[in-house]
């Protein structure tokens, strides 16, 4: 009995994780396996398993969010499969990059503070623009479609869009780009991927709003679109080598899939910029944990790994928290302007 409390418990842990991660990768199109993995390792599993394990729930996550955001207009399919063409390339070239620094012994050290750089650095910028007003503002068009304000594009999208270089492709949200511009930006998205050794979504969705133009709920979208495919292929190759658990990945799949629909459902009702801030925040408090694991590892300290899965989960707690209270409120205020017009 004491071994199905436990099996239960275990059960009952894996289904509420996978609910707070499938509200944020259905929200933000990323923080799967950059919250699956870590805690899978810390919970003893092996890496293989957890890295597999992690890729597998990925997959499974964002098929659902991404049909979530289907149903909702915010997937570029013609977008997507450019930034998978792109992205393929640079990953390719990433990995040669990191292959030499292995070969020269500078790998770990110079991924390490490069991701964590990079994690916190997009973080900062991300949170700045957003409270500060630089750039974003989302209208809806007469087909209920996001489309950007024209005034609001941001600078270095509004220069990429300028360059008027043969193909030209109109996307979602009103926007055209160069088909060039579209696959220069995945392919050093997917160099800096393949570089770092992650999944980049935290790459890509900045890079989709920011650098292409696209609307932010678009952007995520058509983030997770790629993931599919990414997470797919991944999730494949590792269950080949039998490395996939599915009692892992079978309770976080049957919580992430009410959370991946309700966080895809929550980027049409909170605004632009507070969807911005929060993933921003995400970012720093998640550089900020890589690189207290980071330290642990070089001074040997094993406690700091629970120090760092503890800030990951409590941002992903805090963050999703604040996401289901915008959304709340967002609701409460479209329900009442009704009842205010009609007693007016």
């Amino acid at each position: 009995m004491e071994i199905f409390g436990i099996a239960a418990s275990l059960l009952g842990m894996f289904a509420g994780f996978g609910l707070l991660i499938g509200l944020l990768f259905g929200f933000f199109g990323m923080g799967g396996s950059f919250l699956v993995t870590p805690a899978l390792l810390v919970m003893g599993y092996e890496t293989d398993v957890a890295v597999a394990s992690g890729l597998a729930f990925v997959f499974g996550t964002s098929v659902i969010a991404t049909l979530k955001h289907r149903d909702l207009g915010q997937v570029d399919y013609k977008l997507g499969v450019l930034m998978i063409a792109g992205t393929t390339a640079g990953i390719e070239v990433g990995k040669i990059g990191l292959h030499w620094l292995q070969h020269a012994g500078l790998a770990d050290t110079v991924v390490s503070v490069a991701y964590v750089a990079l994690l916190g650095g997009i973080g900062v910028f991300i949170t700045h623009r957003a409270v500060t007003g630089g750039g974003g503002g989302v209208s809806h068009d007469a087909d209920g479609d996001d489309e950007l304000d024209a005034d609001d594009i941001p600078d270095i999208a509004e220069t990429i869009q300028s360059y008027h270089v043969p193909p030209m492709m109109t996307l979602r949200g009103g926007v055209t780009v160069s088909l060039w511009m579209i696959l220069g930006v995945a392919f050093a998205t997917g160099l800096l991927s393949g570089f770092l050794g992650v999944g980049g979504g935290f790459i890509r969705m900045p890079a989709l709003f920011y650098l292409i133009g696209v609307p932010v709920p678009v952007a995520v979208g058509t983030d997770l679109f790629e993931i599919v495919f990414s997470g797919g292929l991944g999730s494949f190759l590792y269950a080949m080598d039998g490395a996939v658990n599915l009692s892992i990945v079978v309770p976080l799949l049957a919580g992430s899939a009410l959370g991946a629909r309700l966080g895809a459902a929550a980027t049409g009702l909170v605004e632009e910029d507070d969807i911005k801030v929060y993933f921003g925040v995400m970012l720093l408090l998640g550089a900020i944990a890589v690189a207290v694991r980071k330290v642990g590892g070089v001074f040997e300290m094993p406690v700091l790994d629970t120090v760092s899965l503890a800030i990951i989960v409590g941002a992903a707690l805090l963050v999703s928290g604040a996401v289901v209270v915008s959304s709340v409120r967002e609701l409460r205020a479209e329900t009442s302007e009704p009842v205010a017009s009609a007693s007016d």
